[in-house]
């Protein structure tokens, strides 16, 4: 046994090579991302006013888990944070916490003029925007109150985005999101330049 040479090399590397070569190919990618798409599950995490919209979104009418969206109750188990409106100091501990705590591929999607710019809150010394404490927002939805419907548009264009939707001659109308690997080498490129620098 010890006359024989054995070459594996670095066999974790390798492997994490392998599987995101065979992740990214055509029809494997295609049904990941459909399923995504239609597995957004946000956590029961109301901030503001703007929760009352999402309740009437997820109820009878508008029938929230008809675009796939089931809010769900551990922030460890989910993988769509919905920023409700007003986000004071006090709850943006909290949102980040949440936020921290969910798995990877997460995304962010901000009701109300509260979340864009502060809305009627816009000169409070508690107001916080979400990306003053960090969390990147994939889609803001308007309004003061954000209607249900206008909601379920935002869901739309999240789904639209992460499968990458195609138009006539092929090409992507609306960028595909990174993968979790590209954003964590990119970081890792810019903390490398600060560490330098």
């Amino acid at each position: 046994m010890s006359d024989q040479l054995l070459l594996t090399g670095n066999v974790q590397e390798a492997a994490k090579k392998a599987i995101q070569w065979l992740i990214n190919r055509r029809p494997i990618k295609e049904l990941r991302d459909w399923g995504l798409a239609f597995s957004l599950w946000p956590p029961h995490f109301t901030t503001s006013c703007c929760g009352t919209e999402f309740g009437a979104f997820a109820a009878g009418r508008f029938d929230s888990e008809r675009f796939g969206v089931l809010p769900f109750s551990s922030a460890r188990q989910t993988n769509l944070l919905v920023i409700e409106g007003t986000l004071t100091r006090k709850m943006a501990r909290a949102a980040k916490i949440v936020y921290d705590q969910m798995p990877e591929p997460k995304f962010v999607i901000a009701m109300g003029a509260c979340s864009l710019e502060g809305g009627i809150f816009w000169n409070s010394y508690n107001t916080v925007l979400p990306s003053e404490i960090g969390i990147p927002v994939d889609i803001y939805t308007p309004g003061c109150p954000t209607r249900p419907e206008a909601l379920a548009r935002a869901i739309i264009q999240l789904q639209k985005r992460i499968m990458g939707d195609k138009s006539k001659n092929g090409e992507d109308k609306i960028k595909p999101m990174e993968s979790y690997e590209t954003k964590k080498e990119k970081s890792t490129k810019k903390e490398e330049k600060a560490v330098i620098s």
